[in-house]
Order: C-alpha cells, then structure tokens, then sequence
C-alpha cells in the first residue's frame, strides 16, 4: 500500500466543533458525554473518497471514470447507482447525492482509519496482472492522505506470495470497503433518501467516431456544446476534451439524455463519440480529469 500526503485541497474551517479529545478533557474519561464531531470543513472539501487507478481500461475510460464514493465536507454523498445492463450503455452515468450529518462524516472517518486507511502498513502485491488499484483518500489535521492497495477488489485474502499480516491487513480494508457500498457501513444512514446528482459542469472527452456493428445503427446528434474535439487530454492518447458550463452543459444534459454511449456526436460536420463525465463539486474543468488519469 502506498501513501501520499499532500496539501492540494484546501480546507477553510467554518465552523469549530468541539472535538472527542477535548471532550474528555472538559467532562473528564467516562463522564457519559457523547463524542462530538472532530471538525467541520468547507463545503464542496472531499473528506473521504474510493476510487480505483489505472488497471486495464482503454484511454478514455482512464480519463473519465468516476469515484466509488466521494463525501464533502458539508455531508454530501455522491455515489454511483445501479445502471442497466445494455449495450450501448446509456451516455451519462447514473450518479446519486445523499447528505448525511457531520457526525456521520466524522463516524465515517473514523471508521476508515480503524480499516488502515492513512497508516503505513505493507499491504503487499499480489501476483495479479492490469488490475487497478483501489485508493481512499481522507482529510485530517495534517492535510490530505491517500492509500492505495493495488488488486484489492480482485483478490480473496488468501494471495499466493503474502505474509499473514498483509492478508489480514487487506481482509480489514476490504471489508470497509464491501461495507460502504452495501449499504450496511458507516454511510447507510445517508443512502436511504438519494436523489441524482445534478451537475453545473460535464467534461466531454471527444474521440473520433467509427462504426460498431454490435451497437447497431445509430443516429446522429448535433452536439450543442463548444467545438469538439478540444484540448489534448494528455500526450498521445488521441482524446480531446472541452468543459461545459452554464446553459450549454444543461442542453448538452437533455441531449444525452436520449443519446447512448455509441452516438455519433456531430461537430462542425465531423462525428465524434463523447464520454461525458458530470463533474464533481471539488472539480471545475477538464484539467482536473488530466490530473487524475
């Protein structure tokens, strides 16, 4: 498992909470007095993410996928819902926000950090080739703090090549993460009342079109958003990209909403096929997907 810190999101306290230690401090260990949350944050910080890197996706895929889970630091909770299994799939991805209450977040935090999530332990590679890595990323007193366990959603605990303490090591984050995406973890509270998410800004990475026999025919759509293909999404992938915002990104919304993921896009008279990617409230243009691939 590796381990980075780093400053690049910025925290501005609104708000100063009284936190567990200092709790025990004014009534004393074992006074009865319920622990309160450690800190508040600002609104649109990301106080814990799951997401997963690299692995064997094609470029465009990389560039646009989606965090597992992501909450901020006003108690939002973003999650992928379920999408119907059909092809072409549809063009935008079925993203839910929930909001659950600062001791949420901080009951939340706390759990992750029980799990290994911000510790230094070796968790090992196992001998598992192109999988991705699953990466939790949470905010505390020192800044941000990322971990990231390659092959941990691919493997059982029981990897050739392991010492018994990285097994149970990988048991534990594994079993934090199954715990927050079934609904039975430290965001279950929060998951019973979603609603879709609603972005002010979609990313459009733009590839030239060609025909897929398996998606059958497929019409035509006029993209109702800045000239494609944009900006190079980094060197040498052959993705270009363009941030929507304002009322474009909520044309480009409705237009999507009756095209699939094999759309011929139209732009400027030439076809291109389009993964859109809402962006995140921590996010506000296609640099930000640059960054992340």
């Amino acid at each position: 498992m590796s381990i980075r810190r780093s400053g690049r999101l910025a925290v501005v306290p609104l708000l100063l909470l009284t936190s567990a230690a200092c709790g025990q401090q004014a009534g004393g260990v074992g006074s009865g007095e319920a622990d309160s949350p450690e800190r508040s944050y600002s609104a649109d910080a990301v106080v814990f993410r799951m997401d997963h890197t690299g692995g064997f996706v094609t470029p465009a895929m990389l560039a646009t996928r989606l965090p597992t889970i992501s909450v901020y630091g006003d108690g939002r909770v973003i999650t992928q819902g379920p999408v119907t299994l059909i092809y072409p799939g549809p063009a935008l991805p079925n993203l839910q926000v929930a909001t659950i209450s600062a001791t949420e977040v901080d009951e939340l935090l706390k759990a992750a950090r029980a799990a290994g999530v911000g510790s230094a332990a070796d968790l090992g590679r196992p001998p598992v080739s192109d999988a991705p890595s699953t990466r939790f990323t949470v905010l505390g007193d020192n800044g941000v703090e990322e971990s990231e366990v390659y092959a941990l959603a691919e493997s059982d605990g029981a990897e050739a090549g392991l010492t018994a303490d990285q097994r149970a090591g990988r048991d534990k984050l594994r079993e934090f993460a199954d715990s927050l995406t079934a609904g039975s973890g430290p965001l279950a509270a929060g998951q019973a009342d979603t609603q879709p998410y609603a972005p002010s800004a979609v990313a459009a990475v733009a590839e030239p079109w060609t025909a897929n026999a398996d998606a059958g025919e497929q019409p035509e759509v006029a993209w109702p958003g800045p000239a494609l293909p944009g900006p190079e999404l980094g060197q040498g992938v052959g993705l270009g990209c363009v941030t929507v915002t304002g009322d474009e990104a909520q044309q480009v919304l409705t237009a999507a909403a009756a095209a699939n993921a094999a759309t011929p896009w139209v732009s400027d008279g030439k076809r291109w096929t389009v993964t859109l990617r809402p962006l995140l409230p921590d996010e506000t243009d296609c640099g930000d997907l640059a960054a992340n691939r």
